[in-house]
């Protein structure tokens, strides 16, 4: 099925934003959010862009720096101040409230209606997202918590905008004009604020490969796809794997421990992405019921033949063998 097909596609997007907290909390340096997320930006929109070729054209000179600003400049800083403030269990387990909130902005903004199962997927996620982040463990930073939750709304806003605006664009060359214009404008605050950049190790430099090529422009492509040909509650519910990959990361790489608890919440969270799915959501709502019959073919109209009806005169069928066929 064409749309299953779309939801394993945008998959990759979360899985690999899940992965993302936990390389920004190891492995960038902590204390330069703002040229860590030009950084991010800038490469990836330059790979976008000689993918493409294209460049903006009327409104999407201005639209582009629109959601540069919401998608790349915002969200990115406050993703990165998340990730270095909170653990990385706690930062992607934020991020989790963000199917509910882009069902009620794509109600207000692109008159899209969440559905039942839709709606239930973000109650079913989002209690998952409580167990796990009420467990105790460790100290959570307020700050730390008020970046992600700010994080959320405005990738929440940006994205449903994106889907709205997009609809005559091609998707590579309008995620690469975002993220262009969003490292774009982070740069020179970045050089107010912080200064020189930061000297990056070995080590830094991978982890910048990995979250500008596959954290930003793999995953952004394929979520902005995504929001394409799906509806927007289901792309949202899928962004509840992005804290399945952040707390099994933490578990398996960075020694975090998983109690019942946050198992407990992880069965949830992933039968709230199960509730969401567009074939569940299509029968629901009587899409693959059997259309009505077709109606007969209207009878031949009588009459004697013209000379240039080649259709033969009724008559006596002949006798003895049949026909070859």
């Amino acid at each position: 099925m064409e749309a299953n097909r779309w939801v394993v596609l945008t998959a990759v997007a979360p899985v690999a934003w899940g992965a993302n907290y936990f390389v920004t909390h190891e492995f960038l340096p902590a204390d330069s959010p703002l040229y860590g997320a030009a950084l991010r930006a800038l490469p990836a929109g330059a790979v976008l862009l000689a993918l493409s070729r294209k460049r903006p054209r009327g409104d999407w000179w201005w639209r582009s720096a629109v959601l540069g600003l919401l998608n790349v400049s915002l969200f990115f800083v406050l993703v990165y101040a998340a990730s270095q403030l909170l653990p990385t269990s706690v930062a992607s387990t934020v991020m989790a409230v963000s199917p509910l909130a882009m069902m009620l902005i794509a109600w207000a903004l692109i008159a899209e209606r969440p559905g039942v199962a839709h709606l239930a997927g973000a109650v079913v996620g989002l209690t998952g997202v409580a167990l796990m982040l009420l467990t105790g463990a460790g100290t959570v930073s307020t700050g730390g918590i008020l970046a992600s939750v700010a994080a959320m709304l405005v990738s929440a806003f940006g994205h449903i905008l994106a889907k709205r605006w997009g609809t005559d664009v091609d998707v590579l060359a309008s995620t690469a004009w975002q993220l262009t214009a969003g490292g774009l404008l982070l740069l020179p605050v970045a050089a107010v604020v912080e200064g020189a950049p930061p000297a990056l190790s070995p080590s830094a430099l991978l982890a910048f490969a990995y979250v500008s090529l596959v954290a930003t422009a793999l995953a952004f492509t394929v979520w902005f796809a995504g929001l394409r040909h799906l509806p927007a509650a289901t792309v949202g519910l899928l962004g509840l794997l992005n804290p399945v990959t952040g707390v099994l990361l933490g578990v398996a790489v960075a020694g975090e421990s998983l109690t019942l608890q946050q198992l407990g919440g992880l069965g949830l969270v992933l039968c709230g992405v199960l509730l969401g799915r567009p074939a569940r959501a299509g029968r629901r709502r009587g899409e693959h019921a059997p259309g009505p019959p077709a109606a007969p073919e209207p009878p031949a109209p009588a009459g004697p033949p013209s000379a240039h009806d080649s259709r033969p005169l009724p008559g006596p069928r002949p006798t003895g063998r049949p026909p070859a066929r």
